[in-house]
């Protein structure tokens, strides 16, 4: 973590950065996988910083989560088996089981120390989901789980740290994975996976829908800007049922209402509908990229 007095610096590129002022350094570990640091920061309160990228704040982490996990099982007509791979804070989990057709979450995250962390210092982001009795924990390599097939899921969330060189996640973003994890996924299945910044690493979010698009068979992309990331994120998806761009803002709000889901912060039928509309120079270079992410060739964010 780079840390002058009461700063944090967080570096897009190496030429970009974004600093947050800092209070207090709540909880300080290297692990084996990465270097966790929960801190108190004045603008966004609690944060959880992974390898010096900030993961998820106590003040935004919503705009992120319920945009990662929603698209995905609002499209699917009764999602009951979801496989999370990542998401050791327990955000993604806990929106995923908003939905009451949910029988059965399986979550699975390579370091231990992250989910230990975030349930101790920071609870309020998975507010008891790892306590639901529909959540089956599995803390392990989320590659090695879908490598063995462990059962069948409708919906598959990627919610995992920036494909960066040396890290935990890169060969999680890469063909020979989303391979896999297709013959996990039942017959209306669908997957999603945060996809980068849209802006700093735009080629990347690029070569991960062509990827996704090879490994699927089709692809689509969405976005939303989270302040704490300072940056349009985006999440890149493949539905083998209906595609979650086709839902009109009177179908989401009517869906939501029919699942009881009605404690959203950010997303609605009219914010829903937003997350589609990308920018003309993006759908270029989308529309352009011939790159495919693979086990040998791998994809990484700049810094």
């Amino acid at each position: 973590m780079s840390m002058g007095w009461k700063w944090f610096i967080e570096y897009q590129t190496p030429h970009s950065a974004h600093m947050h002022g800092i209070k207090e350094v709540i909880h300080s570990r290297k692990t084996d996988y990465q270097q966790i640091d929960i801190v108190d920061s004045e603008e966004y309160g609690r944060m959880l910083l992974l390898d010096g990228k900030v993961q998820s704040t106590v003040k935004d982490e919503y705009f992120y989560h319920e945009c990662l996990v929603h698209p995905a099982l609002l499209s699917h007509p009764e999602p009951k088996d979801v496989l999370i791979i990542g998401g050791g804070e327990g955000g993604t989990l806990r929106e995923v089981l908003k939905h009451p057709s949910v029988r059965r979450a399986v979550m699975v995250d390579i370091d231990e120390g992250v989910v230990e962390a975030s349930r101790k210092y920071m609870p309020d982001l998975s507010k008891g989901a790892f306590d639901d009795k529909r959540t089956e924990l599995v803390i392990g390599d989320g590659r090695k789980y879908v490598e063995e097939g462990k059962g069948r899921f409708d919906v598959a969330i990627m919610d995992l740290t920036d494909p960066l060189e040396g890290g935990p996640g890169a060969l999680l973003y890469t063909r020979d994975f989303y391979k896999m994890v297709r013959k996990m996924m039942t017959g209306a299945g669908i997957i999603v996976t945060q996809a980068t910044s849209t802006y700093y690493s735009s080629y990347c979010f690029a070569t991960l829908h062509n990827t996704m698009a090879d490994a699927f068979g089709r692809a689509g992309g969405y976005h939303v800007w989270v302040p704490a990331y300072d940056s349009m994120w985006g999440f890149t998806y493949s539905a083998l049922g209906r595609d979650p761009k086709s839902m009109t803002a009177t179908e989401i709000d009517t869906e939501l209402e029919k699942r009881g889901i009605k404690d959203l912060r950010y997303l609605d039928g009219k914010m829903y509908r937003t997350l589609f509309v990308l920018p003309k120079d993006l759908l270029k270079e989308i529309a352009g990229c011939r790159r495919i992410a693979t086990d040998a060739d791998p994809t990484f964010m700049p810094i």
